[in-house]
């Protein structure tokens, strides 16, 4: 079996986000990216899966600017065996796009399995993997804690967490299952494969040959940071702090 597992170049994690002037987005520039967090749990559930026997192939693909080379050659170095970049420039695109573009993969590389993180933390849409399974009219397994595949009557059994506890779904394969943080702890990319990783070939393609029409579904009208907090204050007594609670923050 082939498991197809998409990543994305995002802003680092530790990076403070700050907002450009015209507040059309966030600042990029001089900025340290990675690939998103959830996309290395996607990855690493992966990997294991290949090395447990129950798949022969992992395939990573990223959608956008050329830097996402940058991203494969990180999942290349973790260990997945080939690496597809498609080339959409320095455009937005948007989670239907991706999906879409993600189907034409998918036909074209009939995978078994699709692994994608659940969200990317740039714009939290929590949308693709929906998308890409209602285009598939494949079965979807979202927020997965915990994954085992029974290749032989080819199912997938899903644990994810919800309010009420934990909930456990079965899926018949091929399916596209999101992860969540809790599935794993992704290894890190030793030296010795980073270097091995500089020197395979990554496959290009366009959204054009995939078919795919990169337009926007969405508008964004303005990208405003978060008001600032009032500082806190000390106060000297409980009665005083009942007082402001009852009368200023109107919460008892």
């Amino acid at each position: 079996m082939k498991i197809m597992v998409a990543v994305k170049r995002v802003v680092d994690y530790a990076v403070k986000i700050r907002v450009k002037p015209d507040k059309t987005g966030v600042e990029t520039t001089n900025v340290k990216m990675s690939m998103n967090p959830f996309c290395e749990i996607a990855l690493e559930e992966a990997l294991r899966i290949r090395e447990s026997g129950l798949a022969k192939e992992v395939v990573a693909v990223s959608v956008g600017p050329a830097q996402c080379t940058d991203t494969l050659r990180t999942a290349l170095a973790m260990g997945a065996d080939r690496a597809v970049h498609v080339e959409a420039g320095m455009a937005h695109v948007q989670p239907l796009s991706v999906a879409k573009i993600l189907r034409a993969l998918v036909q074209a590389e009939q995978p078994g399995l699709l692994i994608l993180g659940k969200q990317a933390i740039d714009d939290d849409c929590n949308q693709t993997g929906q998308m890409v399974a209602g285009l598939l009219q494949w079965p979807q397994g979202t927020f997965a804690s915990k994954v085992v595949l029974d290749k032989e009557k080819q199912k997938a059994t899903v644990e994810r967490e919800v309010d009420g506890g934990i909930e456990t779904i079965c899926l018949d394969l091929p399916a596209v299952i999101t992860t969540d943080l809790r599935l794993n702890q992704p290894r890190y990319a030793t030296l010795p494969n980073i270097m091995k990783a500089k020197s395979k070939v990554i496959k290009k393609v366009t959204p054009e040959e995939l078919n795919v029409e990169l337009r926007p579904d969405i508008e964004i009208i303005q990208v405003a940071e978060p008001p600032k907090r009032k500082a806190g204050v000390i106060l000297p007594s409980v009665d005083e702090l009942i007082d402001k609670l009852k009368n200023e923050a109107r919460v008892l």
